[in-house]
């Protein structure tokens, strides 16, 4: 329950009690993070409709190559490990900030970034290799699909490290406020929900994708 303070404007000044009057500063305490959830699940939505997508499309080659002929299953299991062991790191950044060790905190945010950029550049050297071979989105409805489910969770990583490096200065310039505690909490949410995302992607889209 938060706390509702009462301001008195005029009490101090000798003003006639009649002018008086009161200021009600209402902040839920758990505000922030009830409304990223929120934003959470409608990204759920996003995700899902573009799995939706994906499955309807998927096996529409138009006479092109398919899932098996394309993907490197070793090079997106590398890719898959970056994410994953990404969110791990994050954890250990969390476990630092409840002992208000700033600078380890900060060592594995940079080392949380760092893999998630690597991610990111595997997942480029893929697009570029996919176009460069006449497989790009406009070949067939299982590359358009495939290329929207993909690139738009890479875009959220993206966003997730330009984040991460903004909160990195923030908690190196004002240390362990209460806000820049709960902006860490938001963005840890954010990071291990793009990891079960891209573990359906894994899954559904590559996995499956080599099938006969």
């Amino acid at each position: 329950m938060s706390e509702i303070t009462p301001s008195f404007a005029g009490a101090s000044s000798g003003a006639n009690p009649s002018s008086r009057f009161y200021v009600l500063e209402h902040h839920p305490e758990n505000g922030t993070l009830l409304g990223f959830w929120l934003y959470l699940m409608s990204d759920c939505l996003v995700f899902a409709c573009l799995f939706a997508t994906y499955a309807v499309l998927g096996r529409n080659y138009a006479g092109g190559p398919t899932g098996a002929e394309l993907f490197d299953l070793p090079l997106v299991a590398l890719n898959t490990a970056f994410l994953l062991v990404s969110s791990i790191t994050y954890g250990f950044a969390m476990l630092e900030m409840q002992r208000k060790k700033m600078r380890t905190t900060l060592i594995w945010l940079a080392i949380t970034g760092i893999l998630g950029a690597c991610f990111l550049s595997l997942e480029l050297y893929e697009f570029v290799h996919l176009i460069h071979e006449g497989a790009g989105p406009q070949r067939s409805g299982f590359l358009t699909s495939f290329f929207a489910l993909v690139a738009t969770h890479g875009l959220h990583v993206t966003f997730g490290i330009i984040w991460l490096i903004t909160l990195m200065f923030q908690v190196g310039r004002h240390g362990f406020t209460t806000e820049n505690n709960r902006r860490l909490m938001c963005l840890s949410m954010f990071w291990h929900f793009l990891d079960v995302v891209w573990i359906g992607v894994f899954t559904f889209v590559y996995l499956m994708g080599v099938l006969p």
